[in-house]
């Protein structure tokens, strides 16, 4: 009969039992001051009867130390991806990014992942703990085969994934995802109007879906009903808004809205909507969207009615023009990072972190011009509804039509409309 002991978790070995033969890895929860030594061999006693075998430690610890039973799993993959004799090429195909812009993120972000080796093991290296995260994040691979590839437990690897990506967010995104400054900014709009003729761009919006497992609570809110209806497939997701600069880098994000919500609805409680109404901190520049945003005095959007003039469809072709380089941002950003592009079983409340955390990657590999395979690219597609009250300015409606005579009447606005 097994003794049940009230809890207090401490190791056999931490004790005198001089003779025992499981003292080294024998774990139970006792209460030291009511417990004989007699009860706790008893106990012993009991799972040697049972023929609990004693396994092999993954290494021999020095002598004169105890050593720390770990699960034997083979880390020959990783060793082998991660020997500088790895071709550059097949890197690249694993983890969407080259080499050194790899080991500049493992050095970014090593002051935060570094841990310390003890006597009972050995630290996992830093880079092995970036090349987990950017692998799950690449491929979208479940955890059980994320950890037969690199050698370690699959609790292990969710944690470092979860680990990793929070560091990004702390280490990463204020370098490489902050919305411009004066200078920067200035830049940008110089960009967007000698393409599109459109003066005083600052950056292009979309918002696109993630799909997600149906959530424990609040099921209604993250339901999908325009994408159930197209794909006949039943569909839970959340939002991830964003603004890109002419390269396709995000300058702003907004992340995790239940999949229900509108794009105007995600919009107006952005951090971006503030800023715009409350800061004033768009002044004098336009954010481009689609139809399914509102026409504001600082978000430009195409025109929506029917029977459209040969002006306004002019113009139309523009800002789809400028909107082609979200949705182009989007698809890479997806197309790199494959988890975005399927359910994943992460906890809704740790994908805000994931998401922001590709979103930051997505900007380093495109500043340092890390494309992606051709066969990676896919067609993106995200419903839009149009919002009950498009025009929210008058002073908007009128700044639109002004820009659209002077692109046609200018020669800026080329068109195929017949």
């Amino acid at each position: 009969m097994l003794l049940v002991f009230p809890p207090l978790l401490i190791q056999f070995n931490s004790l005198h039992f001089p003779h025992h033969p499981m003292k080294e890895l024998l774990l139970m929860e006792f209460d030291a001051t009511d417990q004989t030594q007699t009860q706790m061999d008893e106990a012993a006693q009991y799972l040697l009867q049972n023929k609990r075998a004693r396994p092999e430690p993954d290494e021999e610890a020095p002598a004169g130390q105890r050593r720390l039973w770990v699960k034997s799993r083979s880390k020959a993959w990783w060793e082998h991806v991660s020997s500088p004799d790895y071709p550059e090429e097949e890197f690249r195909k694993a983890f969407r990014m080259g080499r050194a812009t790899f080991d500049m993120i493992c050095e970014e972000l090593e002051s935060v992942l570094m841990k310390k080796d003890t006597t009972l093991r050995q630290a996992i290296p830093v880079n092995q703990r970036v090349a987990v995260c950017v692998w799950r994040l690449a491929t979208g691979e479940a955890l059980r085969e994320v950890s037969k590839r690199f050698g370690l437990g699959i609790s292990t690897c969710h944690k470092l994934v979860l680990e990793v990506c929070t560091a990004i967010r702390a280490v990463l995104m204020p370098k490489f995802l902050q919305w411009p400054d004066p200078t920067r900014a200035e830049a940008i709009k110089r960009h967007f109007e000698s393409s599109s003729g459109i003066p005083d761009v600052g950056g292009a919006i979309y918002t696109t879906h993630i799909p997600i497992i149906a959530p424990k609570v609040s099921v209604a809110a993250y339901f999908n009903k325009r994408h159930t209806e197209r794909n006949q497939k039943t569909t839970y997701s959340i939002t991830l808004q964003g603004v890109v600069d002419p390269n396709g880098v995000f300058t702003d994000i907004c992340v995790g809205w239940p999949g229900s919500m509108t794009n105007e609805q995600v919009l107006h409680n952005s951090a971006l909507f503030q800023r715009a109404t409350q800061q004033g901190a768009l002044a004098a520049t336009w954010i481009v969207g689609n139809s399914a945003f509102p026409l504001e005095d600082w978000l430009l959007v195409p025109y929506a009615h029917q029977n459209l003039t040969w002006t306004q469809h002019a113009f139309n072709e523009k800002i789809d023009e400028l909107q082609g380089v979200a949705r182009e941002a989007f698809m890479r950003l997806k197309a790199r990072w494959t988890c975005l592009q399927k359910r994943t079983e992460m906890k809704l409340l740790d994908l805000p972190v994931v998401l922001g955390a590709c979103c930051v990657l997505h900007n380093i590999c495109e500043m340092r011009n890390e494309g992606i395979a051709p066969d990676l690219r896919f067609h993106l597609f995200d419903d839009q509804i149009v919002p009950e009250t498009p025009l929210r300015s008058p002073e908007a409606v009128h700044a639109r039509d002004l820009i659209a005579h002077k692109l046609l009447h200018h020669n800026l606005a080329g068109t195929n409309f017949q």
